[in-house]
């Protein structure tokens, strides 16, 4: 099930979100630039749970940032133009109303502070790890999880790919994101060890966008709100 667009206005332009998908897209044409030198990037700016958790270290030909801020460096790097397009596509139709619920600059706090969460959430259970953690998807998670809070009235236009046919279909966001949920629980119980899916990462971003966005909102917008049209939430006193 893929999320196409959602019926769900703002009020203001999305500066953060655009920024964070040019600043990801920009980061990915980087990456492929260094030719054969991505993986030693992806090593150098990717997280790597035994080296943050300090059970290892880096060969000091890779320490090209202070392995603390690799939680951040990692936010911005992918695995392929599928991975890049994925978790753009949904910061894209998500990532705009969470921007306009909380503001420009909440939003950029919220956003690191759920894939600083999703880290840890990956590397925790297995703190020996040294396979790298990159991608957008654990702050996107954060996103997601806001979302349903906020919003799970509004509609998400999904294409099902069914065979060689694309079926298309209006569903409540609620309903989209507790199914997105749910393949990640079950993912994560049924994925092997090694490289694949931090689905853990997935897991705990989305968590900590539902515990943090109470926190963030502004006081004015409402949780588990019905669905809204005309691009205004009418209220009084409009707080900034």
């Amino acid at each position: 099930m893929i999320p196409l667009h959602d019926d769900n206005p703002t009020r203001i332009t999305p500066v953060v979100t655009i920024a964070l998908i040019g600043l990801c897209v920009t980061a990915f044409l980087w990456q492929l630039s260094l030719g054969p030198r991505q993986e030693a990037a992806i090593y150098a700016l990717g997280v790597i749970p035994a080296v943050i958790l300090d059970h290892a270290r880096l060969v000091s030909h890779l320490e090209w940032v202070d392995p603390m801020l690799t939680p951040f460096t990692s936010m911005f790097l992918h695995g392929g133009f599928m991975h890049l397009g994925g978790n753009m596509l949904y910061l894209w139709i998500f990532g705009n109303n969470i921007e306009d619920a909380m503001g420009h600059g909440r939003f950029i706090v919220f956003y690191l502070l759920c894939g600083v969460a999703a880290v840890f959430a990956q590397a925790l259970p297995d703190p020996e790890s040294t396979i790298p953690m990159i991608g957008a998807s654990g702050a996107i998670s954060g996103v997601l999880g806001a979302y349903l809070l906020l919003f799970p009235h509004a509609r998400v236009l999904v294409a099902i790919p069914i065979g060689f046919y694309i079926h298309t279909m209006s569903l409540k966001a609620g309903i989209v994101l507790m199914i997105w949920f749910g393949m990640q629980i079950f993912s994560s119980l049924t994925a092997g060890d090694g490289p694949g899916v931090a689905w853990f990462a997935h897991i705990g971003g989305f968590v900590a966008g539902v515990a943090l966005i109470p926190l963030f909102k502004y006081p004015h917008v409402r949780l588990l709100a019905p669905a809204r049209t005309g691009g205004r939430w009418h209220r009084r006193g409009r707080r900034r």
